[in-house]
């Protein structure tokens, strides 16, 4: 990021929701860093953001708010990302960053995706898109790119889908995790939403 990037770091992080049965308990994946609210979880708001951040509303054509994220997106599927739409990014944004965890997962939040370098103009991302210019970094599976939902049997677990918008471009390595991106973030969120979807087994 810039060299505000230097001034104290206030996290803002979006969790979301899904474990895994190998991967998503693992402690590879898990993130350190504290959360924005989401229902049922105890966490740290984005309030405490050097300057308000504006609200961005997140959506799927794919599965409702609080729905059943569908098959096709999860590894007993085709795996690939679900659509996201988007709305309110503030017009001082420089670009969009999409984070999606499971605060569900047995070990510890897991990271099932994290890219940046999104266009702020951009209303939506398509099924499996990512878009030109943007970088996708490590998963909680050590790849690069999406993994999706594959939980253990039992209660369906919760994926929060997060989108950022920054006021500045991080400089991060092409491989960086969620809590560097994150870390890149900090103080420097102009707006955020988020999409919590479920999925089980």
């Amino acid at each position: 990021m810039r060299r505000r990037s230097r001034r104290r770091a206030v996290p803002l992080v979006a969790a979301a929701a899904l474990g895994l049965i190998a991967g998503c308990g693992g402690d590879g994946g898990a993130s350190s860093m504290p959360t924005v609210s989401v229902p049922g979880t105890s966490t740290a708001s984005a309030a405490s953001a050097p300057h308000a951040a504006k609200k961005i509303t997140v959506s799927s054509p794919a599965f409702d708010a609080g729905g059943t994220i569908p098959r096709r997106y999860t590894c007993d599927g085709e795996n690939v990302s679900p659509p996201l739409d988007f709305s309110g990014v503030p017009g001082d944004a420089a670009e969009l960053v999409v984070l999606v965890e499971d605060p569900d997962a047995a070990r510890g939040t897991f990271v099932h995706w994290v890219v940046w370098g999104i266009d702020p103009h951009a209303a939506a991302l398509g099924a499996g898109e990512v878009p030109s210019g943007a970088v996708q970094g490590r998963n909680g599976f050590g790849k690069r790119g999406y993994g999706g939902p594959c939980p253990p049997k039992g209660t369906p677990h919760r994926y929060v889908f997060s989108v950022f918008a920054a006021d500045g471009k991080p400089a991060l390595s092409e491989d960086a995790s969620a809590d560097e991106v994150k870390h890149a973030l900090a103080g420097h969120v102009t707006g955020s939403g988020t999409l919590v979807g479920r999925y089980g087994r």
